[in-house]
């Protein structure tokens, strides 16, 4: 009976450690790796239009199954439906697309696309019913033959998949099923979105001053928005009570949402962690969240990236986010020069309200994430000699032509992680907020503060540290400071700049530390004063104290530097 019982086991060892290896074997065959998606998805080729659509199956238990199509006929959207957390399963979505000019008289072209259970043909009337095809996951598709639909705006031209119940598509043309697919996804259901006609490209934004001379400026930071509503992570109530069941993302959006229609920005800047890498398996889903308010709104904005934006298991690389960005209504990021460390090392100019002249210069670089050497310098990394280089290079180029300018020009600067000048907490003064937890910055200084010091950026924004939310300056000049205002007249007064954190503004992210709210930093430019002020506006309590600038400070004055009391 124990030989029996022995054998036994050991046949179901053998037969587990078989399962161990298709899945291995199969595992390894479908994956997708973070590197290896898409910046582009494959269905969206300006110029092609879809004939067909199918979802493929497969099983990492069966390794003769596969979660492709004919390759040669079917192009796949590289986002498993089941987000790879089905049970030994995936699913795909493919698209047959043709160039326009290749249709042939018996080629068929897409012009609809519905989800459901049921043939959306059955409830019209008969004589005017049209014959819609099934597809797999409740997907019934409309074709043509008539030539003429190839050729118009009902013609569908490009296939996508979103996630989560919450999840938008803000790009011009495109429209989201309100039905996600029929496959079982979880709580995370995938949803298409379909466009129609060919693609519309973005309007070139050129933000401009306002009449009154004034342009503000909301600097959103660490929002840390996931695939689906998200988790809430230390959320205050009324009355400053804890509320452990709200939904991150929602309450986010509704706060963000919020200071767009009270502040009413020219200008957003999105200034890291946009999102929270490892709860957004989907980054597009996450980051179209983010910006739909924006867009909805005609705000132009502009970002940087965060440790955290890219750091997830299936993230899109930063290269792949900056690409999708550039396609979207408003943006003003871009990569920036190639040679350059990061991804988003870019200047905005501001134009004067009545001229061509720039108003007000940002600059804006990548911060990068940990540290490349932990045995040396713990904890984060730090701007690189190649970005310092860039900098001092662009500012010295845009000397000539900012002196046109009849107003005083100022210029501002934003990163994620803050500068190891932030936390000189013996020399530092500081006003309009408070410093609660400690400052994680890079602990290798490669001196990009006297860099900004020199070329007399007023101002340096940064987030990362989310409930730190002071205004802070050293109001000792360093020698090549003083130097450069004796013999240029240095209009900072040898100070500067000042470091401002922005207050973490996402519910997904941490804010203990003693009952801190989110919220959102300000800034405001008076272009006829030469004066550059900030507060922070806050997600709490009465109306009356959500409506209340916290920590108002005014930091340039006539052009120069504002020393604290």
């Amino acid at each position: 009976m124990t030989r029996r019982i022995t054998r036994t086991l050991g046949q179901l060892a053998a037969f587990l450690v078989l399962i161990f290896f298709l899945l291995f074997i199969a595992d390894s065959r479908y994956r997708v790796l973070p590197n290896s998606l898409h910046s582009h998805f494959p269905s969206h080729h300006a110029g092609t239009v879809i004939t067909d659509i199918s979802i493929a199956f497969c099983s990492s238990a069966n390794p003769f199954s596969s979660c492709r199509l004919d390759a040669d006929e079917w192009h796949r959207v590289e986002k498993d439906l089941y987000l790879h957390n089905g049970w030994l399963s995936s699913a795909w979505l493919h698209v047959k697309r043709k160039k326009e000019g290749e249709l042939k008289a018996e080629d068929q072209v897409v012009v609809d696309i519905r989800i459901a259970r049921l043939d959306p043909g059955t409830s019209e009337k008969e004589q005017e019913k049209e014959r819609w095809e099934s597809r797999p996951g409740g997907v019934w598709i409309l074709r043509s033959s008539k030539r003429h639909d190839s050729e118009s705006e009902r013609v569908v031209t490009a296939v996508d998949v979103l996630f989560g119940a919450d999840a938008v598509d803000p790009r011009t043309g495109w429209q989201l099923s309100s039905t996600p697919l029929l496959v079982d996804s979880g709580d995370l259901p995938a949803r298409l979105s379909v466009r129609h006609g060919q693609p519309h490209l973005p309007k070139e934004v050129v933000p401009r001053v306002r009449k009154d001379g004034r342009f503000k400026i909301l600097q959103v930071s660490d929002a840390h928005l996931s695939t689906g509503t998200g988790i809430c992570r230390d959320a205050i109530g009324p009355d400053n009570k804890p509320s452990p069941n709200c939904e991150a993302d929602v309450r986010t959006l509704d706060f963000l949402e919020t200071l767009l229609d009270d502040e009413k920005p020219d200008l957003v800047i999105l200034s890291g962690d946009q999102v929270e890498g490892p709860s957004a398996p989907d980054t597009q889903s996450a980051l179209f969240k983010l910006v739909a308010p924006l867009i909805e709104r005609n705000i132009p904005y502009a970002s940087i990236f965060g440790n955290h934006d890219d750091e997830g298991a299936r993230s899109l690389s930063r290269t792949q986010q900056m690409a999708l960005l550039q396609t979207l209504p408003g943006n003003l990021a871009h990569p920036g020069p190639a040679e350059v460390d990061g991804v988003g090392n870019y200047y905005l100019e501001i134009q004067a309200e009545k001229s061509q002249h720039s108003a007000l210069t940002i600059y804006l670089l990548d911060s990068h994430s940990l540290t490349p050497d932990e045995k040396n310098y713990r904890g984060y990394d730090w701007i690189k000699p190649s970005q310092i280089s860039w900098f001092k290079t662009t500012a010295e180029g845009l000397k000539k032509e900012h002196a046109k300018y009849s107003h005083i020009h100022m210029d501002m600067a934003f990163i994620h992680i803050p500068l190891p000048e932030f936390a000189d907490r013996e020399n530092n003064k500081v006003v309009g907020g408070e410093w609660r937890e400690s400052v994680t910055a890079p602990a290798y200084n490669s001196h990009f503060y006297d860099a900004l010091a020199d070329h007399r950026i007023v101002a340096v924004g940064a987030g990362h540290d989310h409930v730190n939310d002071y205004c802070a300056i050293n109001p000792h000049p360093s020698p090549a400071q003083s130097n450069a205002e004796h013999s240029e007249h240095h209009h900072t007064s040898g100070l500067g700049p000042w470091m401002c954190y922005a207050g973490g503004s996402g519910f997904g992210g941490y804010a203990g530390y003693g009952g801190f709210h989110r919220r959102m930093r300000v800034w405001e430019v008076d272009a006829q004063a030469g004066r550059l002020s900030t507060w922070t506006r806050v997600e709490c309590c009465s109306a009356e104290e959500r409506g209340e600038r916290k920590g108002e400070v005014v930091l340039v004055e006539g052009g120069g530097i504002v020393a604290p009391s």
